[in-house]
C-alpha cells in the first residue's frame, strides 16, 4: 500500500527477497518516489525508484488528517500545499533543505540529488521479525 502526496511524491512499502548466503528472507522496506516537477527536474537528480504495479496507492487522506489534528479540512489541505510549495521553492533555487516526516524519515537535497532517508524506527515497525536485516537492507 502507498500514499501519494500530490506535488511531492509517493511513499509505499515493498516486499522483496534478501539473500544472505543460502538463506532468502522476505523483508518489507519503505520507499519514496519523488514527483516530477518541471521547476526543478532539469537539474535535480532523482534516485531511480519504481513503485511496483501491484502496490495499491491512494491519495493523502485529508479527512483523516483533519480528524487527527482537530483542524478543519481546508486548513489541513492549505498547510500541506504551502509546505510542498515551500519545499519546491527551496529545491528550485538550489538551496539546501530538509523536510522531516514525523516517525518516517527525512527528505532532503544532497548536492544535486534528492534523497529520502528513513528512520531506523520506521524500518523496525515494518519488519519486526527481522528488524536488523531490514535496517541493513535499507
Amino acid at each position: 500500500q502507498g500514499v501519494l502526496i500530490m506535488g511531492l511524491g509517493t511513499f509505499c512499502v515493498v516486499q522483496e527477497p534478501l539473500r544472505l548466503g543460502a538463506e532468502v528472507l522476505m523483508v518489507r522496506r519503505p520507499i519514496f518516489k519523488l514527483a516530477r516537477n518541471p521547476a526543478w527536474q532539469q537539474w535535480l537528480k532523482r534516485p531511480k525508484v519504481a513503485v511496483p504495479e501491484n502496490n495499491h496507492v491512494e491519495q493523502l487522506d485529508f479527512q483523516h488528517l483533519s480528524k487527527a489534528t482537530s483542524l478543519p479540512r481546508p486548513i489541513v489541505e492549505d498547510c500541506v500545499d504551502e509546505t510542498i510549495l515551500l519545499f519546491s521553492s527551496h529545491l528550485k533555487h538550489e538551496e539546501k533543505v530538509s523536510f522531516v516526516f514525523k516517525d518516517i524519515g527525512v527528505l532532503g537535497r544532497k548536492g544535486n540529488t534528492a534523497r529520502m532517508q528513513f528512520f531506523g524506527s520506521c524500518i523496525q515497525q515494518l519488519e519486526t521479525t527481522a528488524s536488523l536485516v531490514a535496517a541493513l537492507h535499507s
